[in-house]
């Protein structure tokens, strides 16, 4: 599936194409250190691997019902989570259920439907990028606690910090640089973040490729 380059537009691609890329890219990730010891913490985190994986899914399911219900000033009331006792490569199934039903709501909603989080009321181009962005960023923190040495593709990366992180610096490889705006790392003459947050809200701009 194509994904735009470091150079591309954020925007030349639509999002309902994106977020399947990116599923499909962290699953094949995930699924290469599925035999390793998920009761690790993953990297910086307090979770496990396995937590991680599972919150993971809840996120992805979450967005989708927030953009269904399109709550005002809460978070929905529909949590869902994957089967403990099922093995880490079925359980990625699970993960591919939830990005795909956020997908295809992301591409059955109106462009002028908002709905609220934390980060800022957003779009559904908003959501479909936090998705993307959690698959990149947690697939990172399990890879990494598991021995890998995946990193979130730049094209991808790019189009995320372009639409959740506008103040992103510039003038790095985006894959360092969305692991920097979310805590991950350090950049040159940057130290790792200790708090930070997406900005969730619409920007005319980067909303036209829904």
């Amino acid at each position: 599936m194509p994904v735009p380059s470091s150079t591309a537009s954020s925007t030349a691609t639509p999002w309902t194409e994106l977020l399947p890329a990116a599923t499909d890219e962290c699953l094949a990730a995930l699924l290469e250190v599925s035999d390793q010891d998920w009761s690790r913490p993953a990297h910086n985190l307090d979770w496990t691997c396995r937590q991680t994986l599972d919150h993971l899914a809840l996120g992805l399911i979450g967005y989708t019902g927030l953009l269904i219900a399109r709550p005002d000033d809460r978070y929905i009331t529909l949590f869902a989570s994957l089967d403990p006792q099922a093995p880490v490569p079925v359980c990625l199934e699970g993960l591919r259920i939830a990005a795909t039903l956020l997908t295809s709501t992301v591409h059955d909603t109106a462009a002028d439907v908002r709905a609220w989080h934390p980060w800022g009321h957003s779009d559904a181009t908003g959501f479909a990028a936090m998705g993307i962005t959690e698959l990149l960023v947690h697939t990172y923190d399990i890879t990494h606690a598991l021995g890998g040495s995946w990193a979130p593709p730049p094209g991808l990366s790019e189009a995320v910090l372009a639409r959740l992180f506008p103040d992103a610096p510039s003038g790095h490889v985006p894959s360092d640089t969305l692991l920097w705006c979310t805590g991950r790392t350090t950049l040159p003459g940057l130290p790792r973040r200790v708090d930070w947050q997406w900005d969730g809200t619409v920007r005319e701009e980067v909303s036209a490729g829904s």
